[in-house]
């Protein structure tokens, strides 16, 4: 598997460039911003984009999905839940100072237990709402690899207090689907340093149990 994470835009998104180095068929997750920068490492490995995964409907994430499959011509897949939030990107630019992205379609909805494939590589997709109502998380069974989107991330999980967010479907997700994981699991989360599903279990204050 070729792996390339380039944090974008001004909330340092963590996009994932995925590449099967056989075929050099690849998909690019959560391309918020920066697309020449994503497109600079889809060239270095001589990949061709064949999906565009958005894990939620946040700006952070989404926004320069467009401008990748302009490029591209790689359908972008969301999760149907969220395409509320989508219709909300003029709002969410103005929470964080940023020029609103214009309209982003949506080609596929993707849901719980389907599995997308790129050249040879497969990923499980694992419907987690609480971040907010459509989240996904994307697991490579074959490579012990998780790209969790803003459900989990380093001693932390995502927050709950934006429209469509819920604290007790989080935290269901989580107990639930993600840590059903096995614990050597590497997840890369939506933002921050890359951790595991043994670490967050064991250190993680939101996923202790304290009983």
């Amino acid at each position: 598997m070729i792996h390339e994470i380039l944090p974008v835009g001004p909330l340092q998104c963590n996009c994932s460039v995925i590449g099967d180095e056989s075929t050099r068929e690849a998909m690019v997750i959560d391309p918020g911003d920066e697309i020449e920068d994503v497109l600079a490492l889809v060239r270095k490995h001589n990949l061709e984009v064949k999906q565009i995964v958005i894990t939620h409907a946040h700006i952070d994430h989404v926004g320069g999905a467009m401008k990748l499959r302009a490029v591209t011509g790689a359908p972008i897949l969301l999760n149907q839940n969220d395409y509320a939030l989508l219709k909300m990107l003029d709002a969410q630019a103005a929470w964080i100072g940023v020029a609103p992205p214009g309209d982003v379609e949506i080609d596929h909805s993707v849901g719980h237990g389907e599995t997308l494939r790129t050249g040879a590589l497969s990923a499980n997709v694992l419907y987690t709402p609480g971040h907010t109502e459509g989240s996904i998380c994307l697991y490579f069974p074959a490579e012990r690899k998780l790209i969790a989107g803003d459900t989990l991330f380093a001693g932390s999980i995502g927050r709950t207090d934006l429209p469509g967010g819920s604290f007790k479907k989080i935290i269901n997700s989580l107990h639930e689907r993600v840590l059903a994981l096995p614990d050597d699991t590497i997840v890369v989360p939506g933002h921050g340093p890359i951790t595991s599903i043994g670490v967050e279990r064991e250190t993680n204050p939101f996923l202790i149990k304290n009983f």
